[in-house]
């Protein structure tokens, strides 16, 4: 793992932070690695083939070739930067505050052939004389980098230190000398500032800012090859020793307006650890470490206890990928575990997974309350409950798309955004389906639910309320007789 250190003016020993930050381990590598490599966990899988969503900060230029990016809570669209606000209470004088960045720097793994005249060439795949197969694919290496510095220092001005990664080379021999493979990293150019906002004696509003500070040597570039010069899944964990964070979603009612003026682009802030003894009514949530992810997530997340491990798949039904890794063919197990020791590992934890840890997969009954959304980060972006937000109504509401009114019933084709899209909705491109509902999510952006018209299950998902989202410029308007033949090019 890549790792630098970052201090301020004085020596500062590891606090309690850090304890802080190993309890957060579990829920930070799931967000590190979420959509890493997806089941089937093949190369050859199309859903494999257009990879990591969350957290992507590219070269400013890249990104802004066709405009301005526009800011959201959640970080599922591209950026060159990430914004974390959050409200910070100070304990003691000589308080510390420390900043962990973490994110994945892409790696392209080549396989080599040896040639006769000592050279070697590129391919796709390699088999040796053990039986290994060797292929080509890109991996990622994760980095950290850690900014300790006393919150008093803060006052005198915003601090920034370089957090990106330098280049790298490895070549691994194959045995028998029939080839090589090499793992190049491109650098990664980036900064992270930390300074605060004085809100108070004893409170202020601290602000965490990553930008990617590389440039693009081909603004045009297609996405796969520009992430290379990406910080991927990049989040931040922020504790510190004598200071404490107010929750953002249920902070007290004194502070409330102080919170709301939080500015959280492209990262959502949680509380994370163990949540804090109840306080009285009112007095707001508080923890000693935040979690500010590129997915949103609710206060102190967790990993459930049963799981045996990632499975890198958004809303992971562990038991469900579990079951169908395990009826993989040999032939389809030998391409994934070429394909990424990740899934290898995963292959390996599938087939030697004891009966007892496989019998827990099948569920846990965790309260009877009413519980929030488990479904996969693209399908819990728009959300509605009855009688929690007046005026809106799901099923009757409206949204013009090109000077057609669309709502429930109306006929679409799915015309997903080339950059910035959920991966999934990638295949959907082209086909026709029919609007549930209108919603509105947490960031005021409206989204279209939709069911497939040529699913054979349309019927049971409306039963159960199970779409496909969708933004209003994803659409195309269809009238009830439009063929279902797709226009010649669309996006």
């Amino acid at each position: 793992m890549a790792s630098a250190d970052t201090t301020g003016t004085r020596d500062l020993s590891p606090d309690q932070s850090l304890s802080a930050f190993e309890q957060l381990g579990a829920v930070a590598d799931a967000v590190l690695y979420e959509g890493y490599l997806l089941y089937p966990y093949r190369r050859s899988s199309a859903k494999n083939r257009v990879r990591w969503q969350f957290g992507v900060l590219f070269p400013r230029d890249w990104v802004e070739r066709d405009g301005p990016v526009v800011p959201g809570v959640s970080g599922s669209a591209d950026s060159w930067y990430q914004q974390t606000e959050c409200l910070l209470r100070i304990r003691r004088s000589d308080a510390l505050l420390r900043v962990r960045l973490r994110y994945l720097q892409m790696q392209r793994k080549q396989v080599e052939r040896a040639d006769r005249d000592g050279g070697h060439s590129a391919v796709e795949s390699l088999l040796t004389d053990d039986g290994t197969v060797h292929l080509t694919f890109d991996e990622a290496v994760p980095c950290e980098v850690d900014i300790v510095v006393p919150v008093d220092d803060l006052r005198q001005g915003e601090l920034t230190v370089p957090t990106g990664a330098a280049a790298g080379l490895d070549v691994e021999a194959l045995p028998q000398d029939v080839g090589r493979v090499v793992r190049r990293r491109e650098e990664l150019r980036a900064s992270t500032s930390v300074g605060v906002e004085w809100l108070g004696r004893d409170l202020c509003r601290l602000r965490v800012r990553t930008t990617n500070t590389g440039t693009a040597p081909d603004p045009r570039a297609p996405r796969d090859e520009e992430l290379c010069r990406a910080l991927i899944a990049a989040h931040t964990l922020i504790g510190g020793e004598g200071v404490e964070f107010v929750s953002l979603t249920d902070a007290p009612e004194v502070l409330r307006s102080h919170a709301d003026a939080c500015r959280n682009e492209f990262a959502f802030p949680v509380l994370g650890g163990e949540p804090a003894p109840d306080s009285p009514a009112g007095a707001g949530a508080v923890g000693n470490v935040l979690l500010a992810s590129p997915i949103i997530l609710p206060d102190h997340p967790q990993v459930a206890p049963e799981s045996p491990g990632d499975l890198h798949d958004a809303g992971e039904i562990d038991e469900i990928l579990t079951l169908r890794t395990m009826l993989l063919t040999d032939e389809e197990k030998r391409e994934a575990r070429a394909t990424d020791a990740r899934a290898a590992a995963i292959l390996d934890r599938v087939d030697t997974m004891p009966r007892e840890v496989f019998e827990r997969l099948h569920g846990a009954v965790r309260s009877l309350a009413p519980a929030a959304c488990q479904s996969p980060p693209a399908e819990c972006a728009a959300w509605w409950q009855e009688g929690a937000d007046d005026g809106l109504s799901p099923s009757t509401d409206t949204v013009l798309v090109d000077g057609v009114s669309l709502g429930r019933g109306s006929r679409v084709r799915l015309r997903p955004r080339r950059r910035g899209a959920d991966a999934q909705d990638m295949f959907l491109a082209g086909r026709t389906a029919e609007v549930a509902a209108v919603f509105h999510d947490v960031d005021g952006s409206v989204h279209l639910a939709v069911t497939l018209e040529d699913d054979p299950a349309a019927e049971l998902h409306t039963w159960y309320g199970r779409y496909h989202y969708f933004r209003p410029d994803e659409l195309e308007s269809l009238s009830p007789t439009d063929s279902d033949t797709p226009r010649s090019g669309g996006r």
